[in-house]
This record gives C-alpha cells, sequence and structure tokens, in this order.
C-alpha cells in the first residue's frame, strides 16, 4: 500500500553529522516528508511552543529526539512535552547514542514512544530511519493536527 501522506518531523538533535545523515536518509528513502531541526532542548521547546522565530512553524507530527543535548538535555524535553496538554499527543522516538538500561527505562517512564539506539553504521543508520518512516507514516495513525 503506497501513502502519499506527508508529515512534518521535528529532529532534535546537536550532531552535524547525524543531522546530515538524517537528510540523506529522507533523501534516499525518497521521503518527502518535511524535516525541520534544532540543536538544543531550549530551542526544541520554543519550536514546540511556537515562540520567537517559530511563531509560524508547523506543528511536527512526529519528534525524533536526541538525549544529549546542550542547554536542555533531551529527557528534560520529552517530561516537559509531555506534561503539556496541548503537546503531549505528538510521537517521541529517542534516537541516541546511549544504550543505558537507565535511558531506556527512563525515556519509556516519561511516555516515549519508541527507543531506537542509533547505529555508527552509515547504510544501518538509513535503514534505522527509513523503517521509522515507514512505521509512522504508512503503519500507524497520528492525531489530526
Amino acid at each position: 500500500m503506497s501513502s502519499t501522506k506527508i508529515i512534518d518531523v521535528l529532529l532534535v538533535e546537536d550532531d552535524p553529522g547525524d543531522v546530515l545523515m538524517t537528510r540523506e536518509a529522507f533523501e534516499d528513502n525518497k521521503v518527502a516528508n518535511r524535516l525541520a531541526v534544532v540543536s538544543d532542548g531550549v530551542s526544541a521547546l520554543a519550536y514546540l511552543r511556537k515562540e520567537g522565530e517559530y511563531a509560524d512553524v508547523p506543528t511536527p507530527d512526529l519528534i525524533l529526539l536526541d538525549l544529549n543535548l546542550p542547554r536542555m538535555d533531551g529527557r528534560e524535553v520529552l517530561q516537559a512535552l509531555k506534561q503539556d496538554e496541548h503537546l503531549r499527543s505528538i510521537p517521541v522516538v529517542v534516537l541516541t547514542t546511549s544504550e543505558s538500561e537507565e535511558d531506556v527505562l527512563r525515556s519509556y517512564s516519561l511516555h516515549a514512544n519508541a527507543y531506537v539506539t542509533k547505529p555508527v553504521d552509515f547504510e544501518r543508520f538509513i535503514d534505522v530511519v527509513r523503517q521509522i518512516d515507514e512505521f509512522f507514516v504508512s503503519v500507524v495513525r497520528l492525531p489530526t493536527r
């Protein structure tokens, strides 16, 4: 079943290499979804709350969230957005290098929708991003924004 649904994805990632690989994964897989990027937790919350320079951005349908971020880490971002009645329904995939069981448990206790450890291999990274995209675009039903 082919889906022409286009979703808005917010990538919260401070590593320029990982941002580039995610963009390339979207392009390699002909992903038509719109990808916005912010590089720290404070900017992520400003984006989600449409504050300042982010006043006119679309509300994302999906958030890809790194845990290890400057200014406010991903755990704090996850906690803040899941406590916000206007943001809590946005699915969040934690996409991080951490393999810590504590990070996995804490992310799920903060209501992350999935926890994915970033592969270091480029081809595997592309495959993981493609699978996340296919799942959230073709398999699950996202809330209407």
